[in-house]
């Protein structure tokens, strides 16, 4: 007896919740508001929260914000993503995943098996996700995680900005979707209000026999889901909020990064780059060689004072001394 009365209390606290969310539209509800509306705990709260997202509902964490239900319309699929593409690439291939070990990783096998030029790996989450210097990159559910596979039609000495080129690409789609202002850490970070929200990792697939790059895999990892970060990243990552189709910022996204890395002249986006930057002009620590999965372990960082970017996408940088180098993104990790 008493067990079905907790389990009729648990689906009661579950529908007044559904209820309460659903009436807030496209607001946010905070955990507290709920409890003292409904009069139960903090601890009911989020039970509830996780059981209706195991009943399928998508409801969206942001800290000191609180919970929101996304809509059916917000929910990703091939047709919607499709249905906001520019014509010019309504044909191009794209694989939509539940959940996956990592895009990357699927994006690589399509590659070798001859996939054509554009075509797209999507998950809402990964399980294995892979970030720079062969960290892990968090991916929680309902986050939008795709790579891209690029054939590449241009000349050699143009690989190394293939990052920055992706990096303006979806700065620009998540600034005109969400209606926010983002800028780039070099190379492969955007932020937006302070916090990290996307992550880039570019990497090519090598003819051994050519020594030839035959692909380039573009990796990008946005932060559109909840805001459940782990510990070690709950004072840097961010997430998106606020109301937007992750359908057209998939899409814009794709495009664009199809675009700026075809362009004819690095020139192009590096202009962007440098005015979405938010390292030009700043105090960083430089860390070379030794820096991998934990910075806290690693060498003492060089100062320095990040001057400008190349057209090759390096970063300019003067030393206490006052000599310069121009750093590429495989050497080297910066701190602001």
């Amino acid at each position: 007896m008493s067990a079905t009365n907790s389990s009729g209390r648990s689906s009661s606290t579950k529908n007044r919740i559904l209820t309460a969310l659903q009436k807030a539209g496209s607001g946010f509800v905070s955990g507290e508001a709920l409890s003292r509306e409904l009069d139960i705990s903090r601890a009911a709260v989020w039970k509830a929260i996780n059981s209706l997202r195991e009943d399928g509902y998508v409801i969206k964490a942001v800290t000191n914000r609180g919970y929101r239900l996304l809509v059916p319309e917000e929910t990703l699929t091939e047709e919607s993503i499709r249905s906001s593409l520019p014509s010019r690439y309504g044909d191009l291939k794209i694989e939509l995943f539940d959940t996956l070990d990592s895009t990357n990783l699927r994006a690589r096998q399509l590659a070798s098996e001859g996939a054509a030029h554009g075509t797209t790996v999507i998950a809402l989450q990964q399980t294995a996700g892979r970030g720079r210097l062969g960290r892990s990159f968090f991916s929680p559910r309902q986050g939008l995680y795709l790579s891209i596979i690029v054939r590449p039609d241009f000349d050699l000495s143009r690989y190394a900005t293939a990052t920055a080129a992706a990096a303006v690409a979806v700065s620009t789609a998540i600034d005109s979707v969400c209606g926010v202002r983002t800028g780039i850490k070099w190379v492969n970070d955007i932020y937006c209000d302070g916090r990290k929200v996307c992550g880039i990792l570019t990497e090519g697939i090598t003819d051994f026999e050519t020594g030839q790059i035959e692909a380039l895999i573009v990796g990008i990892g946005v932060n559109t889901g909840s805001g459940d970060f782990p510990a070690a990243l709950a004072d840097t990552a961010g997430v998106l909020s606020g109301s937007y189709s992750r359908s057209q910022l998939a899409a814009e996204i794709i495009s664009g990064t199809l675009d700026l890395i075809s362009c004819d002249k690095n020139s192009t986006f590096i202009e962007s780059y440098k005015q979405k930057s938010i390292v030009i002009g700043k105090d960083i620590q430089v860390y070379k060689g030794r820096y991998r999965l934990s910075p806290d372990d690693e060498l003492q960082g060089i100062p320095a004072k990040a001057i400008d970017i190349d057209d090759d996408g390096r970063l300019v940088v003067q030393y206490g001394d006052g000599s310069r180098e121009a750093l590429s993104s495989g050497e080297i990790t910066i701190r602001l």
